[in-house]
C-alpha cells in the first residue's frame, strides 16, 4: 500500500506543479484556445492559483519524504482536491470536459486517506 501511495503522490505532485507553472507561462494562440477557461480569471488569480498549485505539489510529496512535518502531506492533498473541486465546477459551468479535474480529486482523496 506504501508503495501504491508513493506513486500517487508523485504523479499528483508532478501534475500540480506542472500544471501550476503553466499558469506562469505566455500561452501559444493554440494552447489559448485549449485552455479558454483561462478568460474567466485576471492574471493575478491565475498566478494566485498557479502558485497553490505548485505549493501544494510540493507539500503532497516532501513533507512526507522528508519526515519533517509529514501531516503536511495529507493537508496539502486536501488542498489540491478543493482546488480540484473548484476547476470541476468551472469546467462544468463552460460546459466544458471536467474528466481529469474529477481524477485528481479522486489522487487527492486517496493520499489524504492513506496518509492520515
Amino acid at each position: 500500500m506504501d508503495v501504491f501511495l508513493w506513486i500517487v503522490q508523485i504523479l499528483l505532485g508532478v501534475a500540480f506543479v506542472l500544471s501550476g507553472i503553466g499558469k506562469f507561462v505566455p500561452l501559444s494562440e493554440r494552447m489559448r484556445q485549449q485552455q479558454a477557461y483561462r478568460q474567466d480569471f485576471t492574471g493575478a488569480q491565475l498566478k494566485g492559483i498557479g502558485a497553490l498549485e505548485v505549493l501544494g505539489g510540493i507539500g503532497v510529496v516532501l513533507p512526507w519524504a522528508t519526515g519533517i512535518t509529514p501531516v503536511l502531506t495529507p493537508l496539502a492533498a486536501a488542498g489540491l482536491g478543493l482546488i480540484m473541486i473548484g476547476a470541476a465546477l468551472v469546467h462544468r459551468r463552460r460546459k466544458e470536459p471536467f474528466t481529469v479535474n474529477l481524477v485528481l480529486l479522486a489522487m487527492a482523496v486517496v493520499v489524504v486517506a492513506g496518509r492520515i
